[in-house]
C-alpha cells in the first residue's frame, strides 16, 4: 500500500483522509515490524509475520488515540478491541519482543489535523478505560490520601494482592510465592529455584533455632513458613487480608503455629522489637523513594545489635530516572509503585546506620521467574479466566510477558542487600567472608 511518511504534500491536501494503516505509518518511526490490521480493512506490515495486531473496533482507536504509548496499547488489548495473533494470551512475550524497539515519531499539527479528520474527531474523545484499570495518581488522592499513607498502601496492596487466592495459585505454583526465585542453573524447576530463594535468604540471614524473625511484606508466607519449618520463631506482616488468611490456613495445617504467625497490618505497627534478623523481600517497590530513610530506620529499630537484614527488590539498572512505574504498571498492576536503582537502596540503607555487608544482582534469575509464572498462566488459562475474568488474565499475561523481556534488556534489575545493625562498639561479629552457598 501506499506509505504516507514524509508527503507532506498529502497532509497539505485538505481533502485527504487516511486508513487506519496509513496513520499508523505516519506515526511509526521507521518500518512496521509486525502486520497491522484494522476494521476499515486496512493493513500494513510484513504480510509473511508470524505476529499481527487487529484493530476490531472504532472503541480500540479511542483508546490507541487518547492514550498514546502502552496504556492506550493496553487499554486496547485488555478490553478485546485489539487482538494479538500468533502468540497465546497468557504468554504474550513473542509478539512484545518482535514489537521491541518499536518507536514513534512526533507528528506535525498539520499531520494531526488530517489523522483527526480520517479518524473523526468522536476518535478523540476520551472514552471509559476497562474495568481492571485504577484510578490516576492525582484522582487517588481525593479517595485514599497521599501517596504511601497507611490508607492509600492498604488500598494499593488490595488491588494487586487481593485478585483471588486460586488465581495465584494456578500462577504461582505449589510455592505460592510471588518474588524472584533463585536458580542454580536454567533446568531448575520454579518450586526448586523459589525453595532456594528461602534458602538463600535464610543463610544469608544466619538464622538458627530459636533465632526471631520479622518478614515484612510476607506475601502468603513462603519465607515465614521455611524459617519455622528450621525452628525459628517468625513474626509476617502483610496488607492483603487475603494473603494472611491463606497464610495462616497454611501455618496451621503444617503445625507451624507455635512458631509462625502471619498478620493482616502495616509493618509499621508491628509493636515488638530485638529480633535476631528482618527480611524485606519484595516490598520495597511498594515503600515510595522519599519514604526509604524513615523505612530502613524502622527496620533498624527492630533489630538487635548484631542482627542482619536482607532487603530484596526489583531497582532500576542506574540511579538517575525517574522513580514512577510506567502508565500501565501504575494503573493495572502496582498503583504507586516506585523503582530507584540500587545504588540509592545501599546509600539509604547505610545512611541510617546500618553497615551493608553484601549484595548481589539476580536480574537474569527473575526474567527465568517470570517465564515460568507464563507458563503456569498457559496451562491454566481456562481455570484462570474463570476465576478472575478474561480481562484480568490478560492483564496478567501482558504484565509478567513484558516484564521477563525488561528483564532480560536490563531495562530492570532485582537487587538483594544485606546489612548488619553494627554492635555499640562498631564490630558486627560477623565472619570475615560470606558463609552462605550462592
Amino acid at each position: 500500500m501506499t506509505t504516507f511518511k514524509d508527503r507532506s504534500d498529502v497532509f497539505a491536501d485538505l481533502g485527504t483522509k487516511l486508513s487506519i494503516a496509513e496513520i499508523f505509518e505516519t506515526l511509526i518511526d521507521g518500518a512496521v515490524p509486525i502486520r497491522l490490521t484494522a476494521y476499515d480493512g486496512s493493513a500494513t506490515g510484513p504480510e509473511d509475520s508470524e505476529y499481527s495486531l487487529e484493530i476490531k473496533t472504532p472503541r480500540g482507536i479511542n483508546y490507541l488515540a487518547t492514550a498514546p504509548g502502552d496504556l492506550g496499547m493496553a487499554r486496547a488489548y485488555i478490553s478485546g478491541d485489539m487482538t494479538a495473533t500468533g502468540v497465546h494470551p497468557g504468554d504474550p512475550y513473542d509478539i512484545l519482543e518482535a514489537m521491541d524497539g518499536l518507536k514513534f515519531r512526533r507528528p506535525s499539527a498539520l499531520t494531526l489535523v488530517t489523522i483527526a479528520r480520517s479518524l473523526g474527531w468522536e476518535r478523540l474523545k476520551p472514552i471509559a478505560p476497562p474495568p481492571q484499570e485504577t484510578l490516576p495518581r492525582w484522582r487517588r488522592i481525593a479517595l485514599e490520601g497521599l501517596r504511601h499513607s497507611k490508607t492509600r498502601d492498604a488500598e494499593a496492596i488490595h488491588h494487586h494482592y487481593d485478585v483471588s487466592n486460586t488465581f495465584y495459585e494456578y500462577v504461582l505454583g505449589p510455592s505460592m510465592t510471588y518474588t524472584c526465585a533463585a536458580y542454580g542453573d536454567e533446568n531448575w524447576t520454579l518450586e526448586q529455584a523459589q525453595e532456594n530463594k528461602y534458602r538463600l535468604v535464610f543463610d544469608k540471614l544466619r538464622l538458627q533455632e530459636g533465632d526471631r524473625l520479622l518478614d515484612i511484606g510476607c506475601g502468603w508466607g513462603g519465607m515465614v513458613r521455611y524459617a519455622a519449618k528450621r525452628g525459628v520463631k517468625v513474626i509476617g506482616a502483610t496488607l492483603s487480608a487475603e494473603q494472611a488468611e491463606w497464610a495462616q490456613q497454611k501455618i496451621a495445617e503444617q503445625g507451624l503455629s507455635d512458631l509462625a504467625e502471619v498478620r493482616h497490618t502495616d509493618y509499621r505497627d508491628i509493636p515488638e522489637v530485638d529480633f535476631d534478623a528482618v527480611s524485606s523481600i519484595g516490598l520495597t517497590e511498594h515503600i515510595g523513594v522519599h519514604n526509604y530513610p524513615f523505612y530502613f530506620d524502622h527496620i533498624k529499630g527492630k533489630l538487635r545489635d548484631g542482627g542482619l537484614f536482607l532487603n530484596h527488590c526489583i531497582t532500576r539498572p542506574d540511579n538517575t530516572r525517574t522513580t514512577k512505574a510506567g502508565d500501565f504498571i501504575d494503573r493495572y498492576v502496582f498503583p504507586d509503585g516506585e523503582l530507584i536503582g540500587s545504588g540509592r537502596i545501599i546509600s539509604e540503607i547505610q545512611n541510617v546506620g546500618l553497615e551493608v555487608f553484601h549484595e548481589e544482582n539476580l536480574r537474569e534469575h527473575y526474567a527465568l521467574t517470570l517465564h515460568e509464572w507464563c507458563k503456569n498462566l498457559v496451562a491454566n488459562w481456562d481455570a484462570c479466566v474463570e476465576e478472575v475474568g478474561e480481562g484480568t488474565a490478560k492483564v496478567w499475561g501482558l504484565y509478567m510477558a513484558g516484564c521477563r523481556l525488561g528483564f532480560q534488556r536490563n531495562v530492570v534489575q532485582l537487587h538483594q542487600v544485606l546489612g548488619v545493625k553494627l554492635c555499640p562498639n562498631g564490630e558486627s561479629d560477623l565472619p570475615l567472608r560470606p558463609w552462605w552457598q550462592p
